[in-house]
């Protein structure tokens, strides 16, 4: 008999309500089979079971629904009375009660309204799970040196990136790992990119990165099994999805969230302008202070230099005292002389006792003169050695005769500070040496103590 004929035939036999159910059924899940249908939920029941039993409506119509357990768990939102969804599956029949439904195999939300409940949705589940606690995000690197960029290599977002990190950051080792960041299979996309990323060695940061877009293109950000994917990684990641009104689970279960792409560079490069102007400060400081300790030490040099006595001026005093003691000497002689020449006038001798008298005069005389040359002479040699031998004192005393001689002075890189003892050090730190001529600079890579130096022990 057939079913859909418009007359029965006088011969047909009659039919069981079983055995109609069960052609009804043959009949309408052959002609219907897989279909989507558009429509708007109501009378929705969560069973205990996991199955979800719900009407599907229109303006005019309804038909029943459910939706078996196996696939309401892969379900991203709740379903709910009034939201409007679009549903895949096929028309079946219940024999026993003649009742004709729709089995769901998967169901999706419509429109701007539904994809934000599905967001809400999964921010509560995710939020309630704890991971969106701050106490579970990784402290960003100071200084982040292999950086890696997932996504799309084709869009604005890599180049705005790549653009702020070499301009900021030259340094930076910069590892684009290419992702699909739009469409059905970008979350899957999203996902291997970033496990790809993790296994890079010495990676110090992920930045996980799009363009805007609307609420439908940023949608694979809002994958579950992405920010299951993002919450486990070991490396920090900073998010930079779309602009800055818009928000996705991967902006909260991120370490970092940035408002845009360029931003998200920015925050990597943050600590390299902070130490830019930590240096300028510093040479700027370092500079101050070396021009201070110079003006200080040469008013020391001149005020010093007026409290010692030139030894030139007191060998010349020594001279001039010479002189005044040959002078002195030489009348004294003379007036000696003249005394005795007036007693030999007086003498009435003999002629030979006169004689003998002046020959022993004048041998006292050129003895006299012989020693006072010996003795001017002595003491002008002796106050040259005097005054030459002050001299190199005085030079010897100059700090930059010391430095002439092979000596160096060790300051502290930073400090400005004279190093006086290897104890004020510790490996690693940064010292500048001054020469005669120059400076070198230069690190501490160990510190001994004189006694070990000696013994030759390391």
């Amino acid at each position: 008999m057939d079913l859909f004929s418009s007359k029965p035939s006088s011969t047909s036999k009659p039919l069981s309500v079983s055995d109609l159910n069960t052609q009804i059924k043959s009949q309408l899940e052959t002609k219907f089979g897989r279909l989507l249908v558009k429509a708007e939920i109501s009378n929705f029941k969560a069973h205990t079971s996991g199955h979800f039993y719900f009407t599907l409506k229109d303006s005019q119509s309804q038909i029943s629904s459910v939706m078996f357990r196996g696939q309401t768990s892969k379900l991203n939102f709740r379903p709910k009375d009034g939201l409007e969804v679009l549903v895949k599956g096929r028309v079946s029949v219940y024999s026993p009660r003649g009742n004709y439904q729709i089995l769901c195999e998967s169901m999706e939300p419509i429109g701007s309204g539904g994809l934000k409940e599905q967001f809400e949705q999964l921010k509560r589940k995710l939020n309630a799970e704890g991971l969106f606690d701050q106490a579970s995000k990784k402290t960003l690197p100071y200084l982040p040196f292999k950086i890696a960029l997932v996504t799309s290599p084709t869009g604005a977002a890599v180049r705005d990136m790549l653009n702020v990190l070499s301009r900021k950051h030259p340094g930076a080792e910069l590892i684009v790992v290419p992702a699909m960041t739009q469409g059905v299979a970008a979350a899957k996309s999203l996902i291997e990119s970033l496990d790809l990323a993790s296994k890079i060695k010495d990676l110090d940061v992920i930045l996980l990165a799009r363009g805007g877009g609307s609420l439908e293109d940023l949608f694979c950000f809002n994958d579950e099994a992405l920010a299951r994917k993002i919450f486990s990684l070991n490396v920090p990641v900073i998010s930079g999805v779309g602009h800055e009104i818009d928000f996705t689970i991967a902006d909260f279960v991120s370490d970092y969230r940035a408002p845009t792409p360029s931003v998200a560079a920015e925050i990597v490069c943050k600590n390299i302008e902070e130490i830019k102007e930590r240096f300028e400060g510093s040479k700027r400081r370092l500079y101050f202070k070396l021009k201070n300790d110079f003006s200080f030490r040469k008013q020391a040099l001149g005020h010093f230099s007026k409290r010692l006595i030139d030894p030139r001026k007191k060998l010349d005093d020594k001279r001039l005292k010479v002189e005044d003691l040959n002078q002195r000497a030489i009348r004294a002689i003379k007036n000696k002389i003249n005394q005795k020449r007036s007693q030999l006038s007086s003498y009435t001798n003999s002629e030979s006792v006169i004689k003998k008298e002046i020959l022993v005069q004048k041998n006292k005389v050129e003895a006299l003169n012989l020693r006072l040359t010996k003795t001017f002479d002595y003491n002008q040699r002796n106050k040259v050695m005097r005054y030459e031998n002050m001299c190199s004192k005085l030079r010897a005393l100059s700090p930059f005769s010391i430095l002439d001689r092979g000596y160096s002075v060790v300051y502290s890189e930073y400090e400005n500070k004279i190093i006086r003892s290897n104890k004020e050090l510790k490996a690693g730190d940064e010292l500048k040496i001054r020469f005669s001529k120059g400076f070198v600079k230069t690190n501490v890579t160990k510190s001994y103590e004189l006694e070990e130096a000696g013994s030759g022990k390391r």
